[in-house]
């Protein structure tokens, strides 16, 4: 089972910003492309962003583009998300993955799309006045 875990979320004001962490306990994260996705209430899950093992390709939907920020830190077994001038609408529950990735003309590349079916908790962000 791939059983990663999120952490970070929060309750915050518009115009915050906050840092979610996603880690895996009992493997590594090395080899996999990681993606953060979110669900608000009555919603779908939607992808977030991704990043390929070496870090060298990254995406962001389109609405978090310049204010969401994808990292890895290999040492940690980390992935991180920081998130900047939060607004109401990034209100969801937040999840990490291993997403699809490829290689190809354009090297390796990730896509916002999960490659397992195992969710774990998620971690709460509420952007709220």
């Amino acid at each position: 089972q791939f059983e990663l875990v999120e952490s970070g979320g929060g309750l915050v004001q518009p115009g915050d910003s906050l840092t979610l962490s996603c880690t895996a306990s009992k493997f590594r994260l090395d080899s996999d492309a990681i993606g953060w996705f979110r669900q608000a209430p009555g919603k779908e899950r939607e992808g977030v962003s991704c990043i390929t093992p070496n870090g060298g390709n990254i995406k962001y939907k389109d609405s978090v583009k310049g204010r969401f920020i994808i990292s890895r830190d290999y040492a940690q077994n980390m992935v991180y998300l920081q998130m900047n001038n939060l607004q109401s609408e990034d209100t969801a529950t937040y999840y990490c993955n291993a997403v699809v990735q490829s290689w190809g003309a354009g090297g390796n590349q990730c896509y916002m799309s999960p490659k397992t079916l195992d969710w774990g908790q998620g971690t709460q962000v509420t952007v709220s006045s």
